[in-house]
């Protein structure tokens, strides 16, 4: 009974969460290791964080990865918060990390297969290509449809966007952070906030145009 109790305090709280007060019952019972505690601070931001890797990363399965890694450097690092911004905006600053972490693996582990692949084709005799490269394929507007497929061609778009830009975009227009959360998040000047978002959204602007114009 009292178990239950703890667990429907904990979700009230998460509901509430908005408050200083209440946030800090919340953190106090995480340092705790109180495991209820932790149960409902996932339940409360598994969507969000697994949306804002979905967003950044691309990829599905990535996402539900690094989320799961997410929060496990939540639980194991919880005793190291010390309130001077909000739980959420700390968690997504944990989120953001991993996600450029993976990223740059990622681009790593692409750059050495092309070169494996290079050292293939060279050693191809037969001149012809082994495999279309990937990417080459594009998005026909005359196949574009409406509602999902469109969402998906922006988050493609996005997608193509470099790092910088993409992060931005994510948080501010998909994700609509404040820019004091950004700034908290990224650790980036206001200024540079602005400017770099301002040609994020020309960026992608471009890239759409094609399509748009064709819709």
């Amino acid at each position: 009974m009292i178990d239950v109790i703890e667990r429907a305090k904990y979700s009230a709280i998460m509901v509430n969460a908005s408050g200083a007060q209440d946030e800090g019952l919340l953190v106090a019972g995480l340092k705790r290791g109180d495991e209820r505690a932790f149960e409902a601070l996932v339940r409360h931001n598994q969507n969000k964080v697994y949306g804002l890797c979905l967003r950044l990363m691309g990829n599905p399965e990535e996402a539900e990865d690094l989320a799961q890694d997410v929060f496990l450097t939540v639980y194991r690092a919880i005793g190291k918060f010390r309130g001077e911004s909000r739980l959420s905006t700390w968690i997504y600053r944990i989120t953001r990390n991993h996600c450029l972490n993976r990223i740059k693996f990622l681009k790593r582990r692409a750059h050495q297969r092309k070169q494996s692949l290079d050292v293939t084709r060279q050693a191809d005799l037969s001149g012809q290509q082994l495999h279309r490269p990937v990417g080459s394929g594009s998005v026909r507007p005359d196949r574009l449809a409406e509602g999902k497929q469109l969402e998906l061609l922006i988050q493609e778009q996005i997608n193509e966007l470099s790092e910088d830009h993409k992060e931005l975009i994510v948080l501010r227009d998909l994700e609509q952070m404040s820019y004091e959360e950004i700034q908290t998040i990224t650790g980036l000047a206001l200024g540079t906030i602005k400017s770099r978002l301002h040609r994020a959204r020309v960026d992608l602007a471009q890239r759409l145009s094609p399509y748009l114009e064709e819709t």
